[in-house]
């Protein structure tokens, strides 16, 4: 971020060399900025008004090193500590689209199940294409009727012989028009948690369908809901065990929220970046806006949230890369994350003024998606619930 009374320098530049990234992170760094620079920054705007972008586009991100991160080397994926995830959702946010960024990296939700509990003709099969961006995977387990109630979910998968008949319907699915690969919540037992199992269904099953949903924000991700009408499904699909899938949805919350910070902090960097920019750049009344105390201040406020969540982030990620599992703190982090997402992006918006509000702006598109992030991975109101219980409260 730029220092005002520098205008050629960035605190990147004068701070001195943080101890949690190596010069491996660095060179990955270069990598994903080179990426993004030549092969998203050009098409962001095109794409976000088109509502999709080109399917070569994983190709490119895979050959960029972008989508094997954390995923087992036997599968092709590249093992990594969560300071890679980090530097890969703060460059990814430099383009300013939310919606490139979900379908793009739908498969961080929806392939870990697999890595993790699949049969093992499952992962060597579908691991390796995904990783490779030649298929995409997706998570569904949101539906119509609740959200973050997960126990509760209504989709049923009936066992007859060697095939379960899956009916029901799943809400607001990242990558739902466009995946091959849908790791599916499903209800195979009882009621509540003990009930729920995870299923691998292709795209071209009989019975499958999906409707694209017109949103305010993320235009560019295949955001849509899926029907499921007596969709035959082999029991070898079964991730892990049957009535046990809750323990699959569970093991990959904390990465998953981890990541939404991470991308949270990115994208609030971004508006605190193109805020300072504007300022410098716009004159009023015969002075740059810079000149003005109350922008300084409106700035400095927009620093000091985005520098407490980064530093927070950090600390998180070095705990959880020593196997800790830090649930009420990831969860309270999300929520500082998000939170300060929405103010940069607002005093952002203040600052921009009239240019704010035009299209084709980044801080027009980020001010349209923050609130998908408060909801998306758990809401502010079930973060807050979940870190209140971790703390014995």
């Amino acid at each position: 971020m730029a220092v005002a009374n520098s205008p050629g320098l960035t605190l990147s530049e004068t701070a001195a060399p943080n101890p949690f990234y190596t010069a491996e992170h660095e060179a990955f760094r270069a990598t994903v900025r080179r990426f993004v620079d030549r092969e998203i920054m050009p098409y962001v705007d095109t794409w976000d008004e088109a509502e999709e972008f080109p399917r070569d586009l994983y190709k490119k991100a895979s050959a960029a090193g972008v989508l094997q991160l954390g995923f087992p080397e036997e599968y092709g994926g590249v093992p990594t500590d969560p300071f890679f995830g980090i530097i890969k959702s703060e460059e990814l946010a430099r383009h300013g689209s939310g919606g490139i960024n979900a379908s793009l990296n739908s498969h961080t939700i929806g392939a870990p199940p697999i890595a993790a509990l699949g049969p093992e003709w499952m992962k060597r099969r579908l691991l390796p294409e995904i990783l490779a961006g030649e298929k995409i995977s997706a998570l569904a387990i949101t539906e119509p009727s609740g959200g973050s109630d997960v126990a509760n979910l209504k989709t049923t998968a009936r066992r007859e012989g060697d095939h379960y008949v899956v009916n029901g319907s799943k809400m607001f699915i990242t990558s739902g028009v466009r995946a091959d690969y849908f790791t599916v919540a499903v209800r195979t037992g009882g009621p509540g948690a003990g009930g729920v199992s995870l299923l691998l269904i292709e795209r071209d099953r009989e019975g499958f369908s999906r409707t694209r949903l017109k949103k305010m924000g993320w235009w560019a991700s295949d955001t849509a809901q899926l029907f499921f009408d007596n969709v035959h499904v082999p029991v070898d699909n079964l991730i892990g065990e049957e009535n046990r899938g809750f323990i699959g949805i569970m093991l990959n919350f904390n990465q998953e929220r981890l990541g939404m910070s991470a991308g949270a902090y990115g994208y609030a960097r971004v508006c605190l970046e193109e805020a300072i920019a504007y300022a410098r750049e716009r004159h009023t009344f015969g002075k740059p806006l810079i000149a003005n105390q109350v922008v300084r201040h409106r700035l400095v406020d927009m620093a000091m949230r985005v520098n407490a969540v980064k530093s927070t982030l950090e600390l998180l990620a070095w705990r959880v890369g020593r196997g800790e599992k830090p649930v009420a703190e990831i969860c309270m982090l999300k929520n500082l994350a998000t939170s300060t997402l929405e103010y940069c992006a607002n005093e952002a918006m203040q600052i921009f003024g009239g240019a704010g509000y035009l299209r084709g702006t980044k801080v027009e598109r980020i001010y349209r998606e923050t609130k998908v992030m408060s909801i998306g991975g758990g809401s502010v109101e079930i973060m807050k619930d979940l870190a209140a219980r971790q703390m014995g409260l």
